[in-house]
């Protein structure tokens, strides 16, 4: 019997998923959080032992209840604002946003808040500044500032902005914007130039129009377990057994002109 080290979420088969129904150490497989670090899952009273903790958990259940499939990710953070009583909501948007930023904070400001958005170039800091060179810049030859996230998290923090929205920064800028923010945040636009800011789009086209997102060590089948519980070929490939296919690619082999 394989012994898992870390969790394997990912691999938990459609039929299983028992921590839906609280079942996860009766049911769930190997690489089930329940069975590998049930110390490490928090039961209800982490949430309990901090109001502010347990009450961004209410309202974010109440929101998720009250808007299922209904409500737009625009309406699900107005309202999450306006129930946990926020007055002031920070946009982090990426200088291509800007526009959508515009329209975005004037329906916070719709419902009674106040805003405070910040771009991705704001303080013009030039790339040379961080000791990149003009070869890798996207337009070498030109003046480029930096992304900087540090310095639109700081300002929305002295604007006192209890939750941040995150508009389409760069993958990596995100990151740093969250770290350093002292309110909340959440993410309105996951930017994707190629593929209209739907970044689940190469998920699932990825045996087809984006196989091209494949490392050089693709499996000959999408695997069903994690790595260490995967039995291996005696040639010592990376190869598993013939499994079922994904439903994402079972979806994307039935969609009209997925084959063309």
């Amino acid at each position: 019997m394989t012994t898992y080290e870390t969790p394997g979420c990912a691999y938990c088969p459609s039929t299983v998923r028992a921590c839906r129904v609280g079942e996860g150490e009766e049911r769930g497989p190997g690489f089930c959080p329940s069975k590998i670090e049930p110390e490490a899952i928090l039961e209800a009273d982490a949430y309990r032992r901090d109001p502010f903790l347990e009450r961004v958990a209410k309202v974010s259940a109440v929101v998720e209840s009250e808007g299922y499939c209904k409500w737009t990710r625009v309406e699900e953070i107005c309202q999450f604002a306006r129930k946990m009583g926020f007055r002031r909501v920070g946009i982090a948007t990426c200088i291509s946003f800007v526009d959508l930023a515009r329209v975005f904070s004037a329906i916070l400001e719709s419902h009674g808040l106040e805003v405070a958005s910040v771009a991705c170039k704001n303080g013009g800091v030039p790339k040379e500044e961080i000791g990149l060179k003009d070869e890798q810049k996207i337009r070498p030859g030109t003046y480029e500032a930096i992304c900087n996230p540090l310095s639109q998290a700081e300002l929305l923090n002295r604007a006192g902005c209890e939750l941040n929205v995150i508009v389409g920064l760069c993958v990596g800028h995100d990151s740093l914007f969250i770290r350093h923010s002292q309110g909340l945040v959440t993410t309105l636009v996951t930017k994707d130039r190629v593929l209209a800011h739907n970044p689940v789009g190469a998920l699932q086209l990825a045996d087809t129009y984006y196989s091209r997102v494949w490392g050089p060590d693709k499996p000959a089948r999408l695997p069903t377990k994690p790595v260490s519980g995967r039995a291996r070929p005696a040639d010592g490939s990376r190869a598993e057994p013939a499994a079922a296919p994904s439903a994402a690619a079972s979806a994307t082999s039935r969609a009209p002109g997925a084959n063309e």
